[in-house]
């Protein structure tokens, strides 16, 4: 690989975890918590339509379905993007001269 892609892999996990290390006391919270938050500022007494059909017993829990979720979901796009690429090169080996 030549210097320059390695040089940007290393940025790219730096800033991946610098800031876990940088930032002290923070917490790393998702948009629904954010959200939350802002609905209650605009409208205190707003009621959700509906409550989750399921409720994960901890926070550590639901980060592993949210992981699991996003792993199946890349799993799934590579799958489908190999599959046109092998489906793309396949048909131009069979149009190639001999």
């Amino acid at each position: 690989m030549k210097t320059s892609t390695w040089i940007l892999i290393l940025l790219v996990i730096l800033l991946a975890i610098l800031p876990l290390f940088l930032v002290e006391d923070a917490e790393f919270g998702g948009a629904d918590g954010e959200a939350e938050v802002a609905i209650a500022e605009i409208q205190p007494d707003y009621e959700p339509w509906f409550q989750p059909i399921f409720e994960p017993p901890s926070g550590e829990i639901e980060s592993l379905l949210f992981a699991l979720q996003a792993a199946l979901g890349a799993g799934f796009l590579a799958y489908f993007f190999g599959y046109k690429h092998g489906l793309r090169k396949g048909r131009a080996s069979l149009n190639a001269p001999d």
